[in-house]
């Protein structure tokens, strides 16, 4: 059991912010001349906004991306000077609110720039943001025929508010093979030439690792920076970031030819040893990662070895065969891992046939949440 771990707690969450900053630096070596940003929405990937966000200003980031209002006054409230990007754009009458703590939204619409542009024409302030330009996803953003239109009027200085940045988004940049990702480079490429003097983003994680020669003026890294796969094949190049342990709450003996869990899907082909875990699906432990007869579950290391989980995953217990473990090696209270020392935030979701950035941002509130520097 953990001393650091106290006995309330039922499982512990370690975010190695080192290996957070080791990342963001990497990143940012690779950018070569444009800069490097971080996004910190959801929760920074569910690691903690707070924490991570002072971790990498500290480490050099100056300018952050998030995707609410309420994550923006977060991050302000703790970093007064740095740069904060909205990517969920405007909405309706908030344009006081987001100019009123010195946050440039991702205007994504011509309703909202004018709405951005009529809210800085009434108080005179120069209310910098950025434009989205849609290239190919079909997202956020304004299309390439209204940003044609809408260049001149930015070059002649007909609109109020000083636009900050052109940008837009990659949308198959994890296949960096797909022939979408060599048309939005093209598009983006010939739009932002249309918008000089403003600095212009088309990257993000897999975009900046696959596409050098894309980077323009700023990247974009998000799930890079929490440790997490951002191109679908090769290796992954980033640091872990977090450790995921859940605490033993008893050891149990099953019979051969028994089922273990909801729904009986698994029945246990030899005599085993369980151990029950207090951590389950209100915990980010996708249920399906759990195991049937016709599935492997996904890994856990209990004293050094790797396990299967056994069964189905409850709300808030899981099993884990642990027969393989030497007698007396587990017991109750013990800590047994389910992210780190080799399982990857990726491992876990290839198990729950999802993606690592839902593992990430799925990491339940209940965990005791330990942050190194």
């Amino acid at each position: 059991m953990s001393d650091s771990l106290p006995a309330e707690a039922t499982g512990l969450l370690t975010v190695d912010l080192s290996a957070l900053t080791a990342n963001w630096k990497a990143l940012a070596k690779r950018a070569g001349r444009a800069q490097c940003a971080a996004v910190v929405k959801a929760d920074a990937y569910g690691v903690g906004l707070e924490q991570a966000a002072q971790a990498l200003s500290k480490a050099g980031c100056d300018t952050f991306f998030v995707a609410t209002f309420d994550e923006a006054l977060r991050l302000r409230t703790i970093l007064p000077m740095v740069t904060i990007y909205l990517l969920n754009g405007l909405s309706p009458g908030s344009a006081e609110l987001v100019c009123g703590i010195d946050v440039r939204p991702v205007l994504g619409s011509m309703a909202e720039i004018e709405e951005w542009e009529a809210h800085a024409d009434e108080s005179g302030e120069e209310a910098p943001a950025a434009i989205h330009i849609d290239t190919g996803m079909n997202r956020h953003g304004i299309s390439l025929a209204e940003a044609e239109a809408l260049a001149p009027r930015l070059v002649s200085s007909e609109i109020t508010f000083k636009p900050a940045l052109v940008m837009s988004h990659l949308a198959c940049a994890d296949e960096p093979e797909h022939a979408l990702n060599k048309q939005q480079i093209e598009a983006f490429s010939t739009i932002a030439k249309k918008f000089p003097g403003i600095p212009a983003s088309l990257c993000n994680s897999a975009g900046l690792l696959a596409f050098p020669e894309a980077h323009f003026d700023l990247v974009r890294p998000g799930v890079s920076l929490y440790g997490g796969r951002a191109l679908n094949a090769g290796e992954n190049p980033m640091q872990p970031v977090v450790k995921l342990q859940a605490r033993v709450v008893t050891i149990r003996e099953a019979k051969a030819g028994t089922t273990v869990g909801y729904g009986a899907r698994l029945k246990l082909a030899r005599d085993s040893r369980l151990a029950i875990l207090s951590a389950g699906y209100a915990d980010g432990i996708f249920r399906a990662a759990g195991s049937s007869d016709n599935k492997k579950g996904a890994e856990a290391i209990v004293a050094g070895t790797r396990c299967n989980i056994a069964g189905r995953i409850s709300m808030d217990l899981m099993a884990v065969d642990v027969t393989d473990v030497p007698a007396g090696n587990v017991k109750r209270g013990d800590l047994v891992t389910l992210l780190g020392d080799g399982i990857t935030v990726d491992d876990l979701a290839g198990h729950a046939r999802t993606i690592g950035y839902e593992v990430l941002t799925s990491l339940g509130r209940r965990w005791k949440r330990i942050y190194r520097e």
